[in-house]
């Protein structure tokens, strides 16, 4: 039997790992994934437009609505987490 060089070695054991992986992609995954991209940007759109919606305002009318923002992003980021696989 004849010995198997390092460099071919190196990519057999790559392309077995590449098939691992992509074996245990399950589409439900990937669907759950898109959802929770889909609403990480939404979310972060509306915070941007209470933030351009901020610039227009002054003072504690100003804080108030990039604090509620902040908030709308926040809680995209937790409904995301809780719907990613």
């Amino acid at each position: 039997m004849k010995t198997l060089h390092m460099p071919k070695l190196a990519i057999l054991t790559a392309a077995c790992a590449s098939l691992g992986l992509a074996a245990c992609n399950d589409p439900s995954d990937d669907a759950m994934e898109q959802e929770a991209t889909a609403i990480e940007e939404q979310t972060d759109a509306m915070a941007d437009q209470l933030e351009e919606k901020a610039d227009t305002l002054d003072g504690a009318a100003e804080e108030a609505m990039e604090d509620k923002a902040d908030a709308v992003e926040e809680a995209g980021e937790e409904m995301a987490e809780k719907v990613e696989p």
